[in-house]
């Protein structure tokens, strides 16, 4: 009788514990349903002649490729992540990333704010190492990293670069 309890109330916490489990959500689906926002608020147009936009797997540094390239500020769309949206706008000068700035981060639980805090610079710095949004992920921030990186590209995509 005494293992039928045991078992039955095992049986019943186990089932709650899976049910109050929080399903995570795939982002792909949520940046499709997104709508593009609108040009970036201030966006330089003055792109030099002969600067197109680049393949997405082009893992080159923009620098490099593109002397005289664009200048000016262009705001990444917003990428819906399972903690929350990520925004990134990025400072070109010459077709070189020179600066990139975390407009949105998951902010809803302080455990998402915390992880944003400390992955953000890192892969701010990655960026401008890398010249490109083919950055390495932040380990403890996949979802964040993702969405970093798709705005950052969606910024550069914006620029023509």
């Amino acid at each position: 009788m005494r293992k039928a309890a045991v078992a039955t109330v095992s049986t019943v916490a186990g089932i709650v514990l899976l049910l109050s489990l929080k399903p995570h959500q795939d982002p792909a689906p949520a940046m499709a349903a997104s709508p593009p926002s609108s040009g970036p608020p201030g966006a330089s147009s003055s792109a030099s002649p002969g600067t197109g936009k680049s393949g997405a797997s082009s893992p080159a540094p923009l620098g490099r490729q593109r002397s005289g390239g664009v200048s000016g500020s262009y705001t990444g769309g917003v990428s819906d992540t399972a903690y929350g949206p990520v925004q990134v706008a990025v400072t070109l000068s010459h077709g070189r990333i020179t600066a990139v700035k975390a407009l949105r981060t998951p902010y809803d639980r302080p455990r998402s704010r915390q992880i944003a805090a400390d992955a953000v610079p890192r892969l701010t710095q990655e960026a401008l190492s890398a010249q490109s949004a083919h950055i390495d992920a932040v380990s403890g921030a996949t979802y964040t990293s993702e969405g970093y990186a798709r705005s950052l590209q969606s910024a550069l995509d914006r620029a023509g670069v």
